[in-house]
Parts: C-alpha cells; sequence; structure tokens
C-alpha cells in the first residue's frame, strides 16, 4: 500500500514537473544566439565567422588617412607616376628610374608590380605589416607611416572613401564617421597669413575677413566632387539592386549582394579633421573651419584633433587648444566635438603629462566622445573622473588593435575592463584599420575573446555606437538601459511599426538608423 502511494506520488511529481517545464518561457532568440556564441568564442574560426555576419551599429572612429591598404596607395601611386625614395620609402615626384634597375634608389612605384621583394618592402614602410616590436618602437612605424605614402593619397579620397565604405559594408556596419580634412590645408594656409593673436575674437574677425567663408565653399565642393567619385566606384544608384538605401535585391530577399551594393547603404558623415601640430594661427584656423563647415554642411557632422597627443607641440599648446574650443564652442554650442586624449601611456611623456588630457577634454574642450582614453587610470580623481563620464554619458572610442600596436597597451593593463566597471559607455573603433592591418570584425574578436565578453555586451556596444553618432534627430531610446524606445514601447525589432512611430522615423535619422539596427540584430539571431 505504502509503495503504491509513493509510486502514485512520484507519478504525480513527474506529470508536474512536465507540465511546469511545458509552461516556462522558451529561451528568446537572443539568448539562444548568446549560448551560441559562448560556446565558440574560443574556437578562432567559428567565433571569427559569428563576429564577421554580426550587425555592428557604427564606427566612430575611423581616419580615413589610416583606412587606406598600402596595396591599393601602391596603385594610386603607380598611376600618379609617382618614385618611391628607398632610403625612407617615401612616394615622391620628380625623376624616376622607371627601368626598374634592382640597385636603382629612385624607382618608379610601378616597378613594384615587377619587384615582390620591393613590393613587400612598400607594403611593410606603408603599414604595420610584419613590423618587430624589438627592433622598432611600434609608435615610430605607425607614424612614419603616413609621411610616406601621404602623396599617393592626397589624390584619390573620393575613391578611398569607397573604400572604406565597402569594408564596412564587409564588417556589417550601417554607419561610419570618418576622420578627414575636407578641402585639405586651405584653412590652414589661411591660418598662417594671418599673424597670431591670444585674442580669440579678433583672430576669428581676421580670419572670416580674410577667406574663410570662400575656403568653406570650396571644401564644400570638393567634397561634393568626392562624394560622386564615390557613388561612381560603388555603381550606388545605377540599378534597382544597387541604389543607395535598398534593401532588396532584384532576385528578392535572397539575391546574393556584392560588397559594393552592399556599400551604397552604408551611410558615412564626417568628422572634420584638425592638425594639433601646427603652429597656434593654423589650429585655430583649422578648428574655426570645423565649426563654420559642421554649421553648413550637414555632411560634416563635427570635429576631431589629431595627430599623436605625446608630440612637442600638441603636449605644450594643449590648453591653448582646450580655450580654442571652449570659445569656439560658445559660438557655435551645436556643433558636436570628439576629442582624442589619453592615447598615452607611461614612459611615452613625463607622468604629469598624463594626468589631465581627458579630464580637460570633457570638461574644458566639450568633448561628447573621447578618442582612446587609455591613460585614464594615471588622471588626477581618476575613479571620480569616471563617474562623472557615466553620469554625463561620455562615450569612449576603444581601439584596441591600435592601442597595442602604437602604445603597447592590452590585455588587463587596458582600461576597458575598468570602464565597464563604472558603467562608462563604450563603443569599439578601427581607427587606423589599414596602417593597422585589421577590421571592425577583428576588433570585436580581439574584445571578446580578450575580456570574455558576451553576444550582449558586443551587442550593447554596437548599440551605444549609434546613440552617441552625432547624427542629427532624438535616439530611438527612452532609456537605452533598459531599452525603452520612445515609441510606446514598440520593440525596435518589430517588423512594421505604428502610425507615430513612423512620424517619429522619419524626423529622425539617428532614430532611423538605430531601427534599422534592431531589425538587422533580428534578422541575425534567428540564425541561431
Amino acid at each position: 500500500m505504502r509503495q503504491s502511494y509513493l509510486l502514485h506520488l512520484g507519478f504525480l511529481v513527474t506529470i508536474g514537473s512536465a507540465l511546469a517545464f511545458s509552461q516556462s518561457k522558451a529561451p528568446s532568440l537572443e539568448e539562444r544566439t548568446n549560448r551560441y556564441f559562448q560556446n565558440v568564442r574560443g574556437e578562432q574560426g567559428l567565433a571569427l565567422a559569428f563576429l564577421r555576419e554580426m550587425p555592428k551599429g557604427g564606427d566612430l572612429h575611423n581616419h580615413l588617412g589610416g583606412a587606406v591598404y598600402a596595396e591599393d596607395l601602391i596603385d594610386y601611386a603607380a598611376r600618379d607616376k609617382l618614385c618611391v625614395d628607398r632610403a625612407t620609402m617615401t612616394a615622391v615626384r620628380g625623376e624616376c628610374d622607371r627601368g626598374c634597375n634592382p640597385g636603382a634608389m629612385k624607382p618608379a612605384a610601378e616597378c613594384a608590380y615587377r619587384d615582390q621583394s620591393f613590393y613587400n618592402a612598400v607594403v611593410d614602410a606603408w603599414s604595420m605589416r610584419n613590423w618587430e616590436r624589438a627592433r622598432e618602437p611600434g609608435h615610430d612605424h605607425f607614424f612614419a607611416a603616413f609621411e610616406r605614402f601621404d602623396l599617393p593619397f592626397e589624390n584619390h579620397i573620393g575613391e578611398e572613401i569607397a573604400r572604406a565604405v565597402k569594408r564596412a559594408a564587409a564588417d556589417h556596419l550601417e554607419y561610419v564617421e570618418l576622420m578627414h580634412t575636407v578641402g585639405g590645408m586651405q584653412s590652414a594656409e589661411l591660418g598662417a597669413k594671418v599673424s597670431w593673436n591670444s585674442d580669440f575674437a579678433l583672430m576669428r574677425d581676421r580670419l572670416m575677413a580674410s577667406g574663410m567663408k570662400e575656403a568653406i565653399r570650396a571644401a564644400r565642393q570638393e567634397l561634393d566632387q568626392d562624394e560622386n567619385a564615390v557613388r561612381r566606384e560603388l555603381a550606388c544608384g545605377t540599378s534597382a539592386r544597387s541604389a543607395p538605401g535598398g534593401e532588396r535585391g532584384a532576385g528578392g530577399e535572397d539575391a546574393p549582394r556584392s560588397i559594393g551594393e552592399m556599400g551604397c547603404n552604408v551611410t558615412v558623415r564626417y568628422l572634420y579633421q584638425v592638425l594639433r601640430g601646427l603652429p597656434p594661427e593654423q589650429v585655430y584656423a583649422q578648428i574655426l573651419m570645423g565649426f563654420e563647415l559642421a554649421s553648413e554642411d550637414p555632411r560634416v557632422v563635427g570635429l576631431n584633433l589629431v595627430m599623436p597627443e605625446d608630440w612637442y607641440v600638441p603636449m605644450r599648446d594643449f590648453d591653448l587648444h582646450m580655450r580654442m574650443l571652449d570659445y569656439l564652442h560658445g559660438i557655435y554650442p551645436r556643433v558636436h566635438i570628439s576629442l582624442h586624449a589619453g592615447e598615452l601611456a607611461m614612459g611615452l611623456v613625463p607622468p604629469e603629462g598624463l594626468s589631465f588630457h581627458i579630464r580637460h577634454s570633457i570638461e574644458q574642450g566639450h568633448a561628447e566622445r573621447i578618442g582612446h582614453g587609455v591613460s585614464v587610470m594615471d588622471e588626477h580623481n581618476a575613479v571620480e573622473l569616471m563617474r562623472e563620464m557615466a553620469e554625463r554619458k561620455v562615450l569612449v572610442e576603444i581601439c584596441l588593435t591600435s592601442n597595442d600596436l602604437i602604445l603597447g597597451v592590452k590585455g588587463d593593463r587596458h582600461p576597458f575592463p575598468v570602464y565597464r566597471k563604472f558603467h562608462v559607455p563604450l563603443a569599439l573603433a578601427t581607427d587606423d584599420e589599414a596602417v593597422s592591418r585589421s577590421d571592425m570584425t577583428h576588433e570585436y574578436l580581439r574584445a571578446a575573446q580578450t575580456y570574455n565578453l558576451s553576444y550582449e555586451d558586443l551587442k550593447r556596444m554596437a548599440r551605444e555606437s549609434l546613440e552617441h553618432s552625432f547624427l542629427p534627430g532624438k535616439s530611438w531610446w527612452r532609456d537605452i538601459d533598459h531599452l525603452a524606445a520612445r515609441c510606446g514601447g514598440e520593440p525596435a525589432s518589430a517588423a512594421t511599426v505604428s502610425g507615430s512611430c513612423e512620424a517619429f522615423l522619419a524626423g529622425s535619422e539617428k532614430a532611423r538608423m538605430q531601427w534599422k539596427l534592431e531589425q538587422e540584430f533580428a534578422a541575425f539571431e534567428k540564425k541561431f
């Protein structure tokens, strides 16, 4: 009797457990995708294949000058009939040895096509390929590369933007902010004609009266020409399949699309790039040009100061540059600012040089985003600073490969996990992907494997990249921390949205981009 009772009770418990299991919530697509990635994260090939296809939002820290692979630059140099000075491995103009003699000190660039060892030497000099840390500091080799290929780079801007866009499409990015000195050195040359005066208002008046408006008009026309070249290179708008913004190929949703066609759907905006290693009058003129250009041309969404932070002039004039930004921000308060700050490491500069750049860039330079931020723990009151960054939602553009190659900072020496601990917004970025011989997919792979990140962690950074982009309009998210949408709580991954949400999306380019990313996440997660 007792045994029969226990068997009956066990049967009821089993039935109850089965019912409870059947009524439990099935894992969501995101949870299933996360479990898959957790299983393959340590397997290089499978993790790479997963991350290659993963939607990644935007790349907010991408220098156009470093986004072009050396192989393409050799093609441009050959087309422009340039020479390569073997002593410095620099592309130069002038008389070349076009006979391609092995001992020639100044062979034509096209000789690289006939001499593989010469070709290899140029690629290695114009990038970090085959660089050896024991032979030469990464910092020195990296920055020297830009001077070596400057000539072939400067004459092919449209094609180079197209190359960067194609690579972004291959990485499943939908948005790129390219740092680019639009109009070349026009503003710097204008500044050189105006003697320096520490009265910023007077300097602005002099520059505006000396041709700044004309320089802006010329820069916009040049950007028009470059973007026309991009469209030609990508063949955008030449068919239904390649029309910019198109979502389907002529053969339907499953029709294959080339990288060029995908590139037509990548949105590109520009950050005006100021060369902070120039004399004060030229830096000020470039900063003014950036503010003015971003005020007039919606393609230019902000500005940034570039060149190595540890070089003499950028270190000497750092506070002066922040005061320039502070003054001009007061005149152009709607222009966005992202600043390189903390791309430093102990030993590169004296300790005091590490202690304030990030804080001053935010508090005085009005930076909404910080590029690199590697030396944050060497700042005065570092913990307080990170709390301030989290509260003010100042995003850090994390460039892991670049920081390793240039600064030798990686793994647990990098502040990435500390930023995460203090809830500072983060987004992965490529910096100079072609010089570094990397891409966004490998930045995601490095981050995931180095710091044990989940798919949800990576997804969060992709979302943050668009949340902190300088695209116009309100965010789709009322509260990105809790993924609360503005449109009455409607899920961003829904196939359709209400009329009110359609109206909201129509009025915000940023929200449209974010909604598109959620659609891409939903499609990606169905594969798992």
